[in-house]
């Protein structure tokens, strides 16, 4: 018996994807103007909230594989948005740290993504915004929903 597959108008990965462009588009506006990228975006938000992390963790936080982040660091070292020096628990890791640099960029975006946000949640009503983050959380970390 041949199993059906649900329409692609009703497929969770195709509408995660289409969600994913909506949301990203007003974000990679604002970022073009700013010269970084949405990846740099996410370690830098990570980065001005926690302080600074391992990269394992970074890595997690901001939704990227290792390696990935490896090269992005790399780069945003050279930009003098992040530091990268040894732990100080542990002198074989390697922690990042937001520069001055980096939390001036972050503090001149802030306004205009904080009203990229506030779109969002008016667009979907302040009960379905924190009820759709809800559901995200529990797709991307199964044993939360139980």
């Amino acid at each position: 018996m041949r199993q059906t597959l649900p329409s692609t108008g009703r497929s969770l990965p195709i509408a995660l994807m289409h969600a994913r462009e909506a949301v990203m588009g007003p974000i990679r506006d604002m970022l073009g103007a700013s010269g970084v990228t949405e990846q740099q975006w996410r370690v830098l938000r990570v980065l001005e909230e926690a302080g600074p992390l391992d990269a394992s963790t970074l890595a997690r936080r901001a939704a990227l594989l290792q390696p990935s982040l490896t090269r992005i660091v790399k780069g945003m070292v050279a930009k003098g948005l992040v530091t990268q020096v040894q732990g100080a628990q542990d002198r074989r890791r390697q922690e990042v740290a937001i520069t001055p640099a980096g939390s001036a960029l972050i503090a001149a975006n802030a306004a205009r993504a904080a009203e990229i946000a506030e779109s969002w949640r008016a667009h979907l009503g302040g009960d379905r915004y924190e009820a759709l983050l809800d559901l995200l959380g529990d797709l991307a970390d199964p044993d939360a929903a139980q």
